[in-house]
């Protein structure tokens, strides 16, 4: 079993920022990422609210980042974490698909989340044939399509705004009557004019002819009113469930799932450090994910240095 002095789980924003500031701390740190490194920065066209950018593509940040942490000597390994469990001696065993194995005395799980998806008949069927999580990966399938996109908060506006460079006509479907977006994403969704919400109302339903997607099946919670929206794709946004499956044993979380932590970013597990989109809090920006990953480096370098007895051997 490899030993190092903190694991990190997952290369978002989060967890890079982490890693550049263990290795700045002197820390022999390893970063598992079961993909790309970037997180949901590869799924995100352009990237405008991080602070020194005024505009850069999602994937540049990403590999800018990738980059910076690196130089302080992380270690990044591609490996999908499979389960992250404290032992009765104080030290956690991190277990990966690849069938590796890590030991460390502390983790920082940054490994956001998972979209949510809809729950309706027809959404698997039409996975990969029409149904989408990723408006930057998808996207350019539908070129001059009309196609939907289901959510009302930043990432759904965002990406209906983003698929207008593909699609002759985007709707947006919203259970509400308004959106949970921040009102600079909502005024350049109300000024695109390919872009249509449709208010107060739910898919039920998505319909295809057995290849492809050709329709959903709608109806508005307010009147009860049933109707069929024609479109050659639908993209869902409706949220994002944490990553937090990995972790064995009890921890501290709130209604939603996400891990309560305290201003250190300690989870309720003694030396398991949560950050970013994991973590219960008000906003997950790029700014908040690599803030969180900053306090808890800071703090896993205190923390290891008071726990540097190495772990017993047998």
């Amino acid at each position: 079993m490899t030993r190092y002095e903190v694991i990190i789980v997952g290369a978002g924003p989060a967890g890079l920022c982490a890693a550049l500031y263990c290795g700045r701390s002197m820390l022999r740190t390893l970063v598992l990422e079961k993909g790309i490194p970037g997180g949901e920065l590869l799924n995100t066209d352009r990237i405008e609210d991080f602070i020194g950018f005024e505009s850069i593509a999602g994937f540049a940040l990403a590999e800018k980042m990738t980059q910076h942490a690196l130089k302080f000597g992380a270690e990044l390994v591609t490996d999908a974490v499979e389960t992250v469990v404290k032992r009765g001696d104080g030290w956690f065993e991190v277990r990966t698909e690849g069938g590796a194995a890590y030991e460390a005395p502390a983790v920082i799980l940054t490994a956001g989340g998972t979209p949510i998806k809809l729950g309706v008949p027809g959404e698997q069927a039409y996975a990969g044939k029409g149904v989408s999580y990723c408006a930057v990966c998808d996207g350019h399938f539908f070129r001059g399509d009309v196609v939907a996109v289901v959510g009302g908060g930043d990432a759904a506006c965002e990406e209906a705004d983003f698929l207008t460079r593909y699609a002759s006509k985007v709707y947006v479907v919203h259970r509400r009557d308004a959106f949970r977006a921040s009102r600079i994403i909502q005024e350049r969704v109300f000024a695109n004019p390919k872009i249509a919400v449709v208010w107060d109302t739910v898919v039920e339903r998505i319909d295809g002819d057995g290849a492809v997607v050709k329709h959903l099946a709608l109806r508005n919670v307010k009147t009860g009113e049933a109707s069929q929206l024609p479109v050659g794709g639908v993209f869902v946004f409706v949220g994002f469930k944490p990553n937090t499956g990995v972790v064995q044993g009890h921890f501290q979380h709130d209604a939603a799932g996400y891990f309560v932590t305290d201003t250190s970013m300690m989870s309720s597990i003694p030396g398991l450090f949560a950050a970013g989109d994991v973590r219960s809090q008000l906003t997950r920006q790029v700014t908040t994910a690599v803030g969180d990953g900053t306090t808890a480096a800071i703090a896993v370098a205190k923390y290891v240095a008071e726990h540097k007895e190495p772990a017993p051997v047998g």
